[in-house]
């Protein structure tokens, strides 16, 4: 689906953990098998159990052979981490109990119709994947294609390496991996978060109980915030600041002239005391 976005890992395990029904295992290996190997729902659909389940046990590496491949353009073999791994291992568990034997030829996500003969239609994936999305709480715009676009982000978050990503996805193009990326959703989320009122930092969203109690550089940025020029401020503030290092640094005459005992009479015979 077209503008669908992706999900980061917290929201992986949310849907992860809302699939229901006599059904749920073979729903959430769809879902976990595809936001691990970025395969299209269509090649995932294609798949038989003799592709994903070999010597009696799940395969560390997925080939998603010419006949599955959306155009038959290029063949792509894509590594299965634990999450994938997980998911089929559960998936031949599931069907096994379910038809009494683990058939290689049997397609890997069956349809409720047919005891295992008939697989999962495109449509009965977007069903199972929409109930899943809502009961998890989510919201934007997602898809069966989310699951392809949340393997390329968080592939490229991982490596930095569209290349590497563009040949995971079986892109013939850099380009085509570039649009289909975009941005980085998570640090999107987190920086819309950081530029809202509400999360504004104390300037705005605390005012202190007096101006006057107020530091200067608060007091500054507040300005600046509000639109006034603090150019002039500032040079008086800077003027005032050498007046007073310049009254520091610059003893009073009296206090310059030294004082000598011979011809200085002392203060109590020619001065008055002063009472502070």
């Amino acid at each position: 689906m077209k503008g669908t976005r992706p999900l980061d890992n917290a929201e992986i395990r949310k849907v992860s953990d809302a699939f229901e029904g006599i059904f749920a295992v073979r729903n959430r290996s769809l879902f976990m098998l595809g936001v691990s190997v970025g395969g299209r729902i269509s090649e995932l659909l294609a798949l038989k159990v003799n592709d994903v389940w070999q010597n009696g046990k799940p395969v560390t590496d997925l080939l998603f052979d010419l006949n599955i491949v959306k155009g038959r353009e290029m063949s792509r073999a894509v590594p299965v981490n634990i999450d994938g791994r997980e998911a089929i291992e559960d998936l031949i568990t599931w069907q096994t109990e379910l038809y009494g034997n683990t058939d290689p030829t049997r397609s890997l996500f069956t349809s409720r119709n047919g005891q295992g003969s008939q697989r999962m239609t495109r449509k009965a994936a977007y069903d199972v994947l929409k109930d899943a999305f809502e009961g998890a709480g989510l919201n934007g715009k997602l898809g069966t294609h989310s699951l392809r676009k949340s393997y390329a982000q968080r592939l490229y978050d991982q490596t930095n390496d569209i290349y590497a990503v563009q040949e995971m996805l079986g892109h013939k193009s850099v380009i085509t991996t570039q649009r289909y990326l975009g941005v980085n959703y998570a640090s999107v989320r987190e920086a819309s978060e950081a530029m809202s009122v509400h999360s504004e930092g104390d300037i705005s969203t605390k005012t202190s109980p007096s101006v006057n109690e107020a530091p200067d550089d608060v007091l500054l940025m507040e300005l600046l915030r509000r639109g006034y020029d603090v150019t002039k401020l500032l040079e008086k503030d800077q003027s005032m600041q050498l007046l007073e290092s310049s009254d520091e640094t610059t003893p009073p005459n009296d206090e310059t002239a030294p004082l000598n005992d011979e011809t200085a009479p002392p203060n109590d015979e020619t001065t008055p005391p002063k009472f502070v």
